[in-house]
């Protein structure tokens, strides 16, 4: 199937970039090749997988989805996400993924905006629901597959999700899905304000995987060990099933089953988002630490760490630059050595480097990349339901990615740092606009700011200062116990420190540089240090 025979400036067909189209193509040319390997679980080939896929769509047009509808999902990797997925876009609805970390505000922020009847859930998350504002949403659909109760939430109908029997036949579309049409709704952390809805097309999709990722082959195995709830992973599955490739999920990496996974599914290539690739280099060496069949690994971002991974692991190494706004306008490798290297632009786009004002900056000078496309639908469509912010990041006829980079006289990009006031733990982006709205939930607590503080691991590392109500004290085990309860793992707080005021110009601005600056002093309180230990919430 070709992927690189469309030019910068035109679109793909619908059997190129259509998932129902593609499917399809694959199921008919290779039915009996693998489609993906669950570790540890089963195997589908390429004509069960559409079975099953037909099968689930028929179900969910049962529960009254139809073409174009906004349809939730609330699952970790694995069959029941995939096929649910897969479906969604079979009747040419629309895909809404939620991080199963969600809980409380950002989560009720999601089900608001979403205009979502309909949610296929998990039965251990259907419980979060309770309480919120729950938008649009009617009916949670729970696969028996799962087991367990999920019990009822007041104001919703709860109840399985049973697929049909044999060949259910074909649910008939208003209309072919077209390459523009919506394929997902991504929601991302904003950086002043609630998680944005991202609108997300075929085309888009198209362009960030299986365009870009030209070193990734249909006798590839290609790991997704990363949640398929971010785009990062789903442009990689997007990327095999174009191939008629094969895929081997995981449900999320853990440092200890990486390597036995990778052996038992024969993956060949996979992706290591942010401490991935640190994790896996800190494990202790082993004799079997070049005795597996992986050939090419994408670290992103590409750090000092990567030629040590490359040396003791003996991969290749690639690297990639993407946002869910935009579609891998930067790729690198093999043979790539810099840390920081994002790549060259790829041909449907078109990148600059430039200062607050737009205008361009010289070769080797640091400002906001910008990015625009060649091709129609390319980049995102928009943030959903929020015309402000979708004008913002567009402004000139660019995307504004928020993030510093320099370009180099031989045309090559790097990454420098982040410009957006976003913190990025254990590959999560957090709203600090979020969570300083969560921390102002508890009752001593008069003001709230999040910063970013460096890990000693990579990334960023949460701390939270705060300013007490008159009269009050705030106890930080007490303020963590509290946000633990209401935000997903990764949002809650390292450090904390109580101060009586907060820093500010004579216009009443919050002055967040002078916080970082400050970073962790002798008074911050550390819950790792205490012993307190978060833990992500597991379905």
């Amino acid at each position: 199937m070709p992927t690189d025979s469309v030019s910068p400036s035109s679109i793909p067909s619908p059997s190129q970039c259509v998932l129902r189209e593609m499917l399809s193509v694959a199921a008919d040319t290779h039915p009996d090749r693998d489609c993906v390997r669950f570790w540890r679980s089963e195997t589908w080939t390429y004509r069960e997988t559409r079975e099953r896929v037909s099968r689930r769509a028929a179900a969910l047009a049962a529960a009254g989805v139809a073409q174009g509808d906004h349809v939730l999902t609330f699952m970790n990797n694995g069959p029941e996400l995939l096929v649910t997925w897969w479906a969604i876009n079979w009747l040419g609805a629309v895909y809404v993924p939620v991080n199963t970390a969600a809980r409380g505000r950002p989560l009720s922020h999601i089900l608001t905006n979403a205009d979502a009847r309909v949610m296929v859930s998990h039965p251990g998350a259907v419980a979060r629901l309770e309480g919120l504002d729950l938008g649009s949403l009617e009916t949670v659909l729970v696969p028996p597959s799962f087991g367990g109760d999920a019990g009822t939430v007041p104001g919703l109908t709860v109840r399985p999700l049973v697929d049909p029997g044999g060949d259910p036949g074909e649910v008939p579309l208003a209309r072919p899905i077209a390459p523009w049409d919506t394929q997902a709704i991504m929601y991302t952390s904003g950086t002043t304000g609630n998680a944005k809805g991202v609108l997300f097309s075929y085309v888009q999709h198209w362009t960030m995987g299986p365009e870009a990722m030209h070193d990734i082959t249909a006798d590839d195995v290609c790991m997704i060990c990363g949640p398929i709830f971010h785009c990062g992973s789903t442009l990689y599955v997007n990327t095999m099933l174009a191939r008629a490739g094969t895929m081997a999920m995981v449900p999320e990496f853990r440092t200890g089953d990486f390597w036995d996974a990778v052996r038992e599914t024969g993956s060949t290539v996979v992706l290591l988002l942010g401490v991935m690739a640190s994790f896996l280099l800190k494990a202790p060496a082993t004799p079997a630490d070049r005795d597996h069949p992986l050939k090419k690994a994408f670290i992103v971002p590409f750090g000092e760490d990567a030629p040590r991974f490359r040396d003791r692991f003996g991969v290749a190494l690639h690297t990639v630059f993407n946002m869910t706004e935009i579609s891998s306008p930067l790729v690198a490798g093999p043979g790539i050595e810099t840390p920081g290297l994002a790549g060259l632009p790829r041909p449907p786009f078109e990148l600059r480097i430039a200062d607050a004002n737009d205008i361009p900056l010289p070769d080797g000078t640091v400002g906001e990349l910008l990015v625009r496309s060649h091709r129609p639908w390319a980049l995102f469509s928009g943030y959903y339901r929020n015309p402000e912010a979708t004008a913002a990041a567009l402004r000139n006829g660019w995307f504004h990615t928020g993030d510093a980079f320099r370009r180099e006289a031989d045309g090559r990009f790097y990454f420098v740092d982040r410009l957006k006031d976003v913190i990025r733990r254990r590959g999560e982006n957090i709203s600090s606009f979020e969570l300083e709205s969560e921390i102002l939930t508890h009752p001593d607590v008069q003001e709230a700011v999040a910063v970013a503080v460096p890990s000693e691991v990579t990334e960023d590392e949460v701390l939270a200062i705060v300013v007490a109500v008159p009269g009050a004290s705030v106890d930080p085990a007490g303020l963590i116990a509290h946000l633990a309860e209401r935000l997903p793992h990764h949002m809650v707080p390292r450090y904390v420190r109580v101060v009586d005021a907060l820093p500010k110009t004579a216009s009443g601005k919050l002055q967040k540089h002078e916080l970082r600056s400050d970073g962790v002093t002798p008074d911050t309180f550390d819950r790792e240090a205490a012993g307190i230990r978060i833990r992500r919430a597991r379905l």
